[in-house]
Formats: structure tokens, sequence, C-alpha cells
């Protein structure tokens, strides 16, 4: 690049060489596949249960004010630690098709462990039954 000069005033040139990172879709990472929202929500579930355990939070009024959440939604998040083990189970290790965490809420709210898995099954067929509907249309 010349600019206009003074004459009698020296000029340099300076060569700078930039090794730019790329931008686009070469430059980005492999992608992962996504997991579930319900498998991340069952996660967190489990974190700031053992966090309460342990007295590292004190609540889970403590936990919403640290997420910038309602007490109202930790308190739902909460719940799905209510699922029976076998359940709780399977939303972390997803092997296929998974209901969202709304639907989970009345399974949750089941104090029989054997309740919750007779609805997990109901709740699995009619989900899939509406997967394949939905796919095939």
């Amino acid at each position: 690049m010349r600019r206009n000069r003074k004459p009698g005033v020296p000029a340099m040139e300076v060569e700078i060489m930039l090794d730019m990172p790329r931008r686009g879709p070469a430059a980005r990472p492999p992608a992962s596949p996504r997991m579930p929202r319900v498998t991340r929500l069952m996660a967190l579930a489990v974190k700031y249960q053992g966090l309460v355990d342990v007295g590292e939070l004190r609540d889970y009024a403590d936990i919403a004010r640290l997420g910038y959440v309602t007490r109202a939604r930790i308190t739902q998040i909460m719940n799905l630690s209510n699922l029976a083990p076998d359940i709780q189970e399977k939303l972390l290790f997803p092997d296929g098709f998974l209901p969202p965490e709304r639907r989970l809420r009345k399974l949750a709210g089941q104090v029989d462990w054997d309740e919750q898995r007779r609805l997990w099954c109901r709740l699995l067929r009619t989900g899939a039954s509406l997967l394949l509907s939905a796919q095939s249309a």
C-alpha cells in the first residue's frame, strides 16, 4: 500500500504475513451427536442431588439462585431423581426413543416404582407409535 508522502521523508515498506484461521464448515470440529434434553436434565438432577447431599448447596433454592431459574423449575428437574433406578439409567444412557421431560412428570410423581415401570412402558409404546406415524406421513 502506498500513500502520498512528503518529499524528502524516507519511506518504509513493511510486509506482514498472517496465518488467519479458516472460516466456514472446514474450521469447525466434527459435530458430535446431540444428547437428548431429558438425558441432560437427568444428569443435572443427579449432580445437584449430590451437591445437596455433601452440603455444598443447602437446598433447591440455592440451586435455583445459582442457575438463574425458578425454584419450581428446579423442583421439576429434581423430581426426575424420584424415578426408579432402571428408568434413570435408561434416561442417562438412551438407546432409542425417549419421551420429553414434561411427559415424565406424572411418572416421577408416582411413589410405587412398579407403577412407574408400568407407566414407563406405556409411555414408550405410545411415544414410539406416534414417532413412527409421524415419520410415515
